[in-house]
């Protein structure tokens, strides 16, 4: 079999400037992560690890009560938070409180990772979407929370990225003539990012990223990433990229472009077959280096 060979690195990839030799923890994003539920505490821990394994000074997750133990045992270096919840062990409006009081100190959130089906939390997260300035990346149930509440839809008060599979997207373009069809659904996320200030990531084979003004396509990445987990891990990298000073759209294209890099120096060593997305956190720091070593 002929060995598929890495593309080489764009050279208009954005990169994450160099760190002063007097800078702390706080110069480099102070991340705040929502979600979790009874029974998807991995999404949100997945999250939380890539956030800082993609150089978030500090990270902090926002979890239901019961679920905070559990997510706080994935992880010593970032801090964990017990919001209210209702009895399925999802997130309950009662939390929105308790989240306003750590928005002060958050420089970049991110809503969605193992969220589940939250009955009550939907007002919560389209109060976030619409009035905080600090960049937000939305995901997962997330994205399905907020699907729900189209008609509420207007421009945020601050930079959004929006990072669909395209079962996710299917639902958030309900009723647009977008489908199946990989083209028609570029016309239509393109169409989408420009009418509501998003920068859209429609994830899949060549993951496209678009804010409405400008299209670019992925060109890492392989099959084996195609498992669980892969895009929690996406959304930690977005989140701490963002936190770090990059606009909405360089940090989703350096993000997608390391993102796929570590799943394909991961598919190296282990075979696509076997990999999983905690083995894409093993790679993310080489993927980084490669990046940023490029000219």
């Amino acid at each position: 079999m002929k060995k598929r060979t890495a593309p080489r690195v764009p050279d208009d990839l954005p990169r994450l400037p160099p760190r002063q030799p007097d800078g702390h923890k706080g110069d480099f994003g102070r991340a705040l992560l929502i979600g979790g539920s009874t029974g998807m505490a991995g999404a949100i821990g997945l999250a939380g690890r890539a956030a800082l394994r993609s150089g978030a000074g500090l990270v902090t997750l926002a979890v239901p009560r019961s679920c905070q133990p559990t997510v706080a045992g994935y992880e010593p270096c970032y801090t964990t938070v017990g919001l209210a919840e209702d009895e399925e062990g999802c997130l309950a409006e009662e939390a929105l409180p308790a989240i306003q009081g750590r928005l002060p100190s958050a420089s970049c959130l991110a809503i969605g990772p193992g969220l589940g089906a939250c009955r009550t939390f939907g007002p919560c997260v389209l109060w976030m979407y619409h009035y905080l300035p600090q960049p937000i990346v939305i995901d997962a149930d997330g994205l399905n929370l907020l699907a729900t509440q189209r008609d509420a839809w207007r421009k945020p008060a601050g930079p959004r990225v929006l990072t669909p599979h395209p079962g996710e997207f299917r639902r958030l373009a309900v009723g647009l003539d977008g489908g199946t069809d990989r083209d028609a659904n570029a016309n239509v996320a393109r169409a989408m990012a420009a009418e509501h200030g998003w920068v859209l990531v429609l994830k899949g084979h060549r993951t496209l990223v678009t804010d409405g003004a400008q299209v670019w396509h992925n060109e890492t990445g392989n099959p084996g990433m195609a498992t669980g987990g892969s895009g929690d891990v996406l959304t930690g990298v977005i989140t701490a990229l963002m936190g770090q000073g990059l606009s909405a759209w360089d940090a989703a294209r350096l993000a997608v472009y390391v993102h796929g890099l570590a799943g394909d120096l991961a598919a190296a060593r282990l075979g696509q077959i076997s990999l999983i997305a905690r083995d894409l956190l093993d790679d993310l720091p080489l993927a980084f280096q490669k990046v940023h070593a490029s000219p």
